[in-house]
């Protein structure tokens, strides 16, 4: 059997294009090398991402999804970035590490899952913060297996429980499908959450942080994630994230439900239902978190 960890017929994603890389491009239409738009410190995360002096945060170009509502479009869809061989990658792990980060932020990277790894594994015993898998979540349970050994804390998406909406918002019927699977995967490689205090910072060092931000029109389908998580995860083995940030991009505006931001009411009446199903451990953001401020420039910053 082939390898997955190859460009070559590549199945590094759920699509399982098979396609040759090095002579065309699949669904997400990357190539056989990385594209970065910016790497920097990065102060939106979790507070136990970002810390006080920031995530040292890669953005890499292209995504296996097709989010109608993606805040980073430019990169996700348009395709805007520059070539990174694996050498410069770990340059730049290195020289984010020398900025002060309390991680390396690796940012929807599944599509170059080879050429991670290489850089990863050129910066061992050289790079001593850890690293954050920062994903939508549409992920193989083999990929997030070969990332393991160099991954520290996992940072999935879980964006929807119906196929229904996830086909029709991200291209992807069988979103929660795998979603669910890699979560499960993570929660098993990475173990129960791990801190430690820099400068009367709190820092995960280990872990899972599962995000779900709350869209317009479907806190119903909210809920019946928060149910899963609640009935299927092991207690005590994840944080959650729930986001209210969402804020109308891209081609959002072509779904009339889903092209405002979410009220109060459909906020709150899914952080009810967190608190009702013990789902304490994390954060929830305060409405008023919804800003455009939370899509950085992307302009090629240390690349």
């Amino acid at each position: 059997m082939k390898s997955t960890l190859s460009y070559r017929e590549c199945r590094l994603c759920p699509r399982n294009c098979g396609v040759d890389r090095l002579k065309t491009r699949g669904y997400c239409q990357s190539p056989a090398y990385a594209v970065a738009a910016r790497a920097a410190l990065h102060p939106w995360e979790e507070p136990c991402i970002s810390g006080g002096r920031g995530s040292g945060t890669v953005f890499f170009t292209g995504c296996t999804l097709r989010c109608c509502f993606c805040q980073n479009y430019k990169i996700s869809q348009e395709g805007f970035g520059k070539p990174v061989s694996s050498g410069r990658l770990s340059e730049i792990f290195l020289e984010l590490q020398e900025k002060g980060a309390h991680n390396i932020n690796l940012v929807t990277a599944a599509m170059y899952a080879p050429t991670v790894l290489e850089a990863l594994e050129a910066v061992r015993g050289k790079l001593t913060i850890p690293v954050v898998y920062n994903s939508g979540g549409y992920e193989k349970p083999e990929i997030i297996r070969a990332l393991a050994p160099y991954v520290s804390v996992w940072l999935p998406d879980l964006k929807y429980c119906s196929p229904h909406l996830a086909k029709k918002y991200s291209g992807a019927e069988n979103y929660f499908e795998y979603a669910s699977r890699a979560i499960r995967t993570m929660i098993e490689v990475a173990g129960e959450p791990v801190f430690e205090t820099d400068n009367d910072t709190t820092l995960l060092q280990r872990g899972v942080i599962i995000r779900h931000m709350v869209l317009p029109s479907h806190r119903d389908d909210s809920i019946r994630l928060l149910e899963w998580i609640a009935g299927e995860l092991p207690k005590g083995k994840y944080l959650i994230s729930i986001m209210s940030q969402y804020t109308p991009f891209y081609h959002s505006t072509d779904f009339r439900e889903i092209s405002r931001r979410i009220t109060s009411f459909e906020y709150n009446r899914v952080i009810d239902a967190a608190i009702e199903l013990g789902l304490t451990e994390g954060f929830m953001q305060e409405k008023s978190s919804a800003k455009e401020e939370y899509t950085p420039p992307f302009e090629l910053d240390g690349i």
